[in-house]
C-alpha cells in the first residue's frame, strides 16, 4: 500500500521456521526513497500458504491473518498522517515505534492531558482548588479544537510536537480565538505544564517549548493607591448594596483576606489577645497554609456592623465573586477610578499600601498573607516611589550625623 510517501509491506522470515512448519511475519516500512524500518507482526505462517506478502487460502487461520495484517497497515497509514499533518520529515522509524507503542511513541498528548486531569482532580480540596481544575479543563477544550481546527486530528502522538507546533497555537489564541495577551500567555503555560510533566515521566526528552516565550501582557497595577483608597472610603454611594460591597471590599484591603477565605470565616476564627488585640486565625482554602492577622480598627467596625447578619454561622454576608465584581465597577466608575477595579485588588492594596508602605517587613507581610514563599508575596507587595522615598529619608536622618566630610 503506497500512499502519500508510505508504503508497507509483509513478507516471511523463512530463516527462523519452526518445528511445525511457521515462519514469523515480518513488516517493512518505507517511507520516500531512502527510510526504511522492519518489524515483527506478531503472527506465523506457512510458507505454503503464503504469496505476495498475503496469507492465501480461504481457511479460517488464513483470514485472519489477513485481517490483522489490514489493520496493520491502515494503523501505519493513520500514524503516518497524524505525524505528516503537524511536522516535516517523518520517517519510517517514526511510524514504526508509534504503531509498536515503543518508546516515546507509547503516549498522546490529549491522552495524556487527560489522565492528568483526573489525577489532579483526586486532589481538589486536599493541596489543590476546584478552580485551578476547572482552568485545566478549559485549556483541555482550547487544545482539542486548536487540533480539530487545524489539523482534522482529535489526538496526536507527543513525538509530534516540536516548536512549530507551539507557535501555531500560540498564533491560533490571537486569531482564531481572538483572546489577550494575558489568555494566550495562561493557555501556553498550561500547556508547557502539561508538556514539563511528560518530560518529567520519561515520555519525551526534547522540550518543544524550548526557545518560546510568550508575550507578556503590559503589567497593570493591582493595588490602589492610598488616595484612591481613601476616595472609595469617603465617595457617597447612595444605594445600600454599593455600600454593603464597598466594605466587604475595604475588609479585605485592610487583612488581606481574599474572596475564598472571606466566605469561609466564622467567629471561631476570632481570637483575642491578652493586650486586647483581636486576631484573625485560619488557614488558606487554597493553599492550606495557616495565617494570622491582627484587625486593625476598620475591619473590626465592619465585623461589628454586620455581626449575626450571616447566614450559617459566617463572619460577613457575602455576595457571589461576579455580583461583587460587578459592583466594584459601578462604585469605581461613582468613585472617578478609572482603572479595572476587582475584588482581588484588595489582598494587592494590603501587601502593597496597608503593610509594606507602612513598614512592615516582607517576612511578616508573607506571614499574614498565608504564602509559603517570600517570591510569592512578592507578587503581591510592590515598592511604591512614595516608599522608596519615606525609607531614603529615615536613611538620612539616621546616617547623617555619622558621616562628615572635610570641604
Amino acid at each position: 500500500m503506497k500512499k502519500s510517501g508510505l508504503k508497507v509491506s509483509f513478507y516471511l522470515k523463512k530463516s527462523e521456521i519452526s518445528e511445525d512448519g511457521l515462519c514469523p511475519v515480518m513488516g517493512r516500512i518505507n517511507v520516500g526513497r531512502y527510510s526504511e524500518a522492519a518489524f515483527s507482526a506478531k503472527l506465523s505462517a506457512s510458507p505454503k500458504a503464503w504469496m505476495l506478502g498475503r496469507a492465501t487460502g480461504k481457511s479460517a487461520a488464513s483470514r485472519e491473518i489477513n485481517r490483522q495484517l489490514d489493520e496493520i497497515r491502515a494503523s501505519a497509514l493513520s500514524v503516518y498522517q497524524e505525524l505528516s499533518a503537524v511536522r516535516m520529515g517523518v520517517t519510517a522509524d517514526d511510524v514504526k515505534c508509534q504503531i509498536q507503542g515503543m518508546a516515546f511513541g507509547q503516549e498522546t498528548l490529549m491522552g495524556y492531558f487527560s489522565t492528568f486531569i483526573e489525577n489532579f482532580s483526586k486532589r481538589v480540596g486536599v493541596n489543590r482548588v476546584h478552580a485551578t481544575l476547572k482552568s485545566y479543563h478549559y485549556t483541555y477544550k482550547c487544545l482539542a479544537t486548536f487540533l480539530e481546527t487545524e489539523y482534522k486530528l482529535s489526538d496526536i502522538p507527543f513525538t509530534a510536537i516540536d516548536r512549530s507546533f507551539i507557535d501555531k497555537y500560540d498564533i491560533y489564541l490571537r486569531t482564531q480565538r481572538r483572546l489577550a495577551i494575558s489568555s494566550v500567555k495562561f493557555h501556553t503555560t498550561r500547556l508547557k505544564m502539561i508538556v514539563s510533566e511528560a518530560i518529567t515521566d520519561g515520555i519525551i526528552t526534547a522540550d518543544p517549548f524550548a526557545g518560546y516565550e510568550a508575550e507578556k501582557p503590559q503589567r497593570e497595577q493591582k493595588f490602589l493607591t492610598s488616595e484612591e483608597l481613601h476616595r472609595i472610603m469617603t465617595t457617597p454611594l447612595h444605594d445600600s448594596r454599593l455600600y454593603h460591597v464597598r466594605d466587604l471590599f475595604l475588609f479585605s484591603c485592610y487583612t488581606g483576606i481574599p474572596y475564598g477565605d472571606m466566605c469561609l470565616l466564622t467567629e471561631d476564627n476570632l481570637e483575642t489577645a491578652e493586650d486586647g488585640t483581636v486576631w484573625i486565625k485560619s488557614s488558606r482554602k487554597k493553599t492550606k497554609m495557616e495565617y494570622e492577622i491582627p484587625l486593625l480598627e476598620l475591619p473590626l467596625r465592619i465585623i461589628k456592623k454586620y455581626r449575626g447578619m450571616a447566614p450559617e454561622g459566617k463572619l460577613l454576608p457575602m455576595y457571589s465573586n461576579s455580583t461583587l465584581n460587578t459592583y466594584l465597577k459601578r462604585i469605581a466608575k461613582i468613585c472617578g477610578i478609572e482603572r479595572r477595579l476587582v475584588y482581588h485588588c484588595g489582598r494587592h492594596t494590603y501587601a502593597t499600601e496597608i503593610t509594606l508602605a507602612h513598614g512592615v517587613p516582607l517576612e511578616t507581610v508573607s506571614r499574614m498573607l498565608g504564602h509559603n514563599r517570600i517570591t510569592t508575596t512578592q507578587i503581591y507587595a510592590k515598592v511604591t516611589d512614595d516608599k522608596i522615598g519615606t525609607d531614603t529619608q529615615n536613611l538620612d536622618s539616621r546616617i547623617a550625623s555619622r558621616f562628615t566630610v572635610a570641604i
